[in-house]
């Protein structure tokens, strides 16, 4: 595991291309004054001692002293010691609806960047918990397994989108048979599905999997995304709406009754999302009730510091910008590793 121990340190890389721009700037203004005595290769025989390349090669150098100190000031470290840290807290698998239909904008700015908004906003309410992640459309497939790393949560999250899976349709009760099988053996923590879904298009029988997943101690949560009204759905990369075979308009609409049926029998809560954060809290207070018990994480524990092979970098950089001279030395001159 690697990280910076100073990581705001880093900002400072903002200071090279400026030292880029001021280098630039410098030969410009030098090239200007040297026209002013006279054309530039009769001025250049005169100074024989005078390198170019030398010149462009200590500034180089001392650029990348500057860049690889920053990155000593950031403090580079390596995790060392893995430990196994206690906490206690719950299990949750999301499973999160990918299909085309997700894509309307009847929710702002879409059906599935709001989702993943609200998943976003609950991540970060998180401490002790773990939380797995689930896409689906016409199949089911694991995005994240379950984990307390809720930073990779976040990271897989950002990614998620309708191409990730190519069959089309909405098969939840696949979705919620594949989160069944997700949780870790732990009988003592709380554990629940929460399933984002616009309920359309369902193509088995996800109430026989709520209901099993109930009967084995594991609510079925549901957050209906989308208006009962329904929307159209864009076609990415155009102003134009998705067709039927007819070339009608396809109007995708939330199925608020499937999604009710499924949170019964999977003994959880159904709440419509909306353009506010409503949903979000009332998901958070179900949360907040449910049993919560001891989980294991393995966590880096140590650090060790890793600035000492850069520090050597940026001295010898250092050691080597002030060695060259600007001009030729008369002694070396004959040496040919530098030409004007």
């Amino acid at each position: 595991m690697f990280r910076f121990a100073h990581p705001i340190y880093l900002y400072l890389l903002a200071v090279l291309p400026v030292m880029i721009g001021g280098y630039v700037y410098t030969l410009i203004d030098r090239r200007r004054a040297v026209r002013r005595f006279g054309d530039p290769k009769l001025v250049a025989e005169l100074m024989p001692e005078v390198s170019r390349k030398r010149e462009h090669l200590k500034f180089w150098l001392f650029f990348a002293a500057v860049a690889v100190m920053i990155f000593v000031i950031a403090g580079p470290q390596f995790g060392s010691k893995l430990e196994t840290v206690k906490k206690r807290g719950v299990e949750i698998m999301v499973c999160l609806d990918v299909s085309n239909s997700m894509m309307a904008e009847d929710i702002q700015p879409n059906r599935l960047e709001k989702a993943k908004q609200m998943l976003s906003r609950m991540t970060e309410s998180f401490t002790n918990d773990k939380v797995g992640l689930i896409v689906f459309a016409g199949d089911a497939f694991t995005q994240l397994p379950i984990t307390s790393d809720y930073i990779s949560a976040k990271m897989f999250l950002s990614s998620i989108s309708p191409s990730m899976v190519s069959t089309q349709g909405t098969a939840i009760g696949a979705a919620i048979n594949l989160a069944l099988r997700s949780f870790t053996p732990n009988d003592q923590a709380g554990k629940t599905i929460l399933l984002i879904t616009d309920g359309e298009n369902h193509e088995d029988d996800a109430v026989k999997a709520a209901k099993a997943a109930a009967d084995r101690g594991i609510s079925v949560n549901i957050v209906g995304i989308g208006q009962p009204e329904g929307a159209p759905i864009p076609v990415g990369g155009s102003s134009n709406y998705m067709k039927d075979n007819d070339g009608n308009v396809v109007i995708t609409r939330l199925n608020e009754q499937m999604c009710q049926e499924i949170a019964a029998a999977g003994k959880g809560i159904y709440v419509r999302a909306d353009n506010t954060n409503s949903a979000l809290h009332t998901l958070q207070k179900e949360i907040d009730k449910m049993q919560k018990a001891e989980q294991e994480s393995q966590v880096y524990s140590e650090y060790d510091e890793q600035f000492q092979s850069l520090a050597w970098i940026v001295l010898l950089l250092l050691i080597a910008e002030y060695i060259i001279m600007d001009r030729r030395n008369r002694i070396f001159r004959r040496v040919k590793l530098f030409s004007r």
